[in-house]
């Protein structure tokens, strides 16, 4: 599960940065916000909804490596290119189509969709059943508005961050569809360290 163990990085701070010329990909306008059904997110936030520092996680959580991989394998997983370096030998990760944004025209990497911007990106997906936004921070900002159903790992702590995720519980167009505090064997979702965590699927109208 190596590819896996990096995913939640996708929040990574290098993606946010202001004037990175390669992210800046996230600020281009994508027209008015009128939610695609194919489009979703997936993240792990703390309770200050702070997702990531220096490029990396704030909570080592398997079962929500578990979760991540449940939900996007077989499907397609649109991210920004520092999020993709992130990943173990910048590799995509397998059992997906991978589709990375970047003003980078000379960028390719094999087993990657190249889009060079946010439309174009929205374009080469437009036909696929089900696509997962996997970050980074500016990928998540942009298209959050088009996105209509979240899948948020809440650990219930607080950690140091760099980069945040759009607190959904302030936004009234999302609204709590579920809610899941225990395993398959109900016992209490705690991760190795001792830190309780849920998973919360959010939708929009």
């Amino acid at each position: 599960m190596r590819d896996e163990k990096n995913m939640q990085v996708a929040g990574l701070a290098e993606d946010a940065v202001a004037g990175n010329p390669d992210e800046a990909v996230g600020t281009m306008h994508v027209g008015a916000p009128a939610p695609l059904p194919n489009l979703n997110v997936i993240v792990a936030v703390c309770d200050d909804w702070g997702i990531g520092i220096g490029g990396g996680m704030l909570v080592d959580n398997r079962a929500d490596m578990r979760h991540f991989v449940r939900h996007t394998k077989g499907h397609t997983v649109l991210m920004g290119r520092k999020t993709l370096e992130s990943f173990p030998g910048g590799q995509p990760l397998k059992g997906r189509r991978n589709v990375v944004i970047t003003r980078d025209l000379d960028f390719e990497r094999e087993g990657v969709d190249v889009a060079h911007s946010i439309d174009e990106a929205l374009a080469m997906v437009a036909d696929d059943p089900e696509v997962w936004l996997i970050g980074g921070g500016m990928i998540y900002r942009e298209l959050l508005p088009l996105c209509t159903h979240a899948e948020i790992t809440k650990n219930h702590c607080v950690r140091p961050a760099d980069t945040f995720f759009p607190n959904l519980g302030e936004d009234p167009t999302w609204h709590v569809a579920s809610s899941t505090v225990r395993d398959d064997e109900g016992n209490p979702l705690v991760t190795p360290e001792g830190i309780p965590f849920e998973f919360v699927t959010y939708t929009r109208e």
